[in-house]
């Protein structure tokens, strides 16, 4: 059984920054998520094996950006313009597709997730 490990969590004041990492599994598009207190999980960010396509939820358009390096078989999720809606449990998910995944159950591999929380 494949266990993706997530890290960078921990708390940020309202407007900071965090960068998320997970050991990314080679030739499988990667995809972050997140379930905030009383909330479902909800998709984040997704990159494909190459790097070339990449999808973002509304809410983090032009504040989060996924990224990758392939000889560190790691995937990134940087976060700019924290505020307390991001704040929750983020988890680092793979999948053999090619066109990254946006939903939670076609995915294959799940991390334990690492939280993250925002103050005000």
């Amino acid at each position: 059984q494949v266990q993706l490990v997530e890290s960078g969590g921990g708390l940020a004041q309202a407007g900071g920054s965090l960068r998320l990492s997970c050991a990314a599994l080679r030739f499988f598009s990667m995809g972050w998520f997140r379930q905030g207190p009383g909330k479902e999980r909800e998709f984040v960010a997704a990159i494909s094996w190459s790097g070339g396509r990449t999808y973002y939820a509304d809410s983090v358009k032009g504040r989060f950006t996924i990224s990758r390096d392939n000889a560190k078989n790691t995937v990134y999720l940087q976060m700019n313009s924290l505020n307390a809606e991001d704040t929750g449990v983020y988890y680092c998910a793979a999948d053999r597709a090619g066109d990254p995944p946006r939903l939670d159950h076609q995915y294959e591999y799940w991390g334990q997730g690492t939280q993250v929380t925002v103050s005000p």
